[in-house]
């Protein structure tokens, strides 16, 4: 992502529809850019088609990728989904052998 639209997503919130996602954080306190990662990961463990879709518009699939590899708050479904998706190893993705079932809230 180029500079430029890296500043225009900086002036941007997060879509509502996104809000429900969210629901043990205050909403306003949700920043996609100081808590990327943490988004990202959310989205991917419990977004459904419409929310997916928004994740893959904004953010690169190398991106998502890089989340997916070195994530430990992926849940296994989700995992072995995204590892099916980018084709990756089980070796390579730090989730494996790391879940928490009970992440802390990050927001």
């Amino acid at each position: 992502m180029n500079d430029a639209a890296r500043t225009d997503r900086k002036s941007q919130s997060l879509p509502e529809m996104l809000r429900p996602l969210f629901w043990d954080a205050e909403w306003s306190s949700v920043d996609f850019d100081r808590n990327r990662t943490a988004v990202i990961e959310r989205i991917l463990n419990l977004g459904n088609e419409e929310q997916l879709a928004w994740l893959r518009r904004n953010v690169s699939l190398d991106e998502i990728r890089a989340v997916v590899s070195s994530s430990r708050r992926l849940s296994r479904k989700t995992a072995r989904c995204w590892q099916n998706f980018f084709g990756l190893r089980e070796e390579d993705m730090r989730c494996f052998g790391m879940f928490s079932t009970n992440p802390d809230n990050l927001f």
